[in-house]
């Protein structure tokens, strides 16, 4: 009886340990420094990959060959029109480097007139976001 208890309490206390930790793609960003500081774009990467599906993706996918890429360029124009373009990108990884021949991949543009600096790089945030989300989709259906 004593041995059964103590099985039981080991098993119980390991439980939690077994659940599988989520896997880790590599996430690069090549955005141009005036609308997309580096934090940002991977802040939305992040809040766009939760654990639960990036256990999803590892299943399908291993995080040694696949991995996602950002890019946000854009500025002002002469007449002080906000333009933005942002890409989001499922890319193959040979030796832990990315190679750009997208599985998947999702741009976004925008044009607003009249943006103060802070305004643009909002506007540049949403559209990776919208980039983003678009690839993940593609990968796994939700849920």
């Amino acid at each position: 009886m004593h041995v059964k208890l103590m099985l039981a309490v080991t098993i119980a206390a390991a439980a939690p340990l077994s659940q599988a930790a989520a896997p880790v793609f590599l996430v690069e960003d090549h955005s141009t420094s005036a609308v997309m500081d580096k934090a940002t774009a991977l802040s939305v990467w992040k809040d766009n990959l939760p654990d639960k599906l990036t256990l999803r993706l590892g299943k399908l996918y291993k995080t040694s060959r696949w991995g996602f890429l950002s890019q946000v360029e854009g500025g002002f124009t002469e007449n002080k029109t906000c333009v933005v373009t942002a890409r989001a990108a499922f890319v193959p990884l040979t030796r832990g480097r990315v190679i750009f021949a997208p599985d998947k991949m999702a741009t976004t543009f925008d044009a607003q007139p009249g943006l103060t600096g802070d305004q643009c790089k909002a506007l540049a945030k949403s559209k990776l976001e919208e980039s983003v989300k678009v690839v993940v989709s593609a990968l796994a259906a939700p849920k």
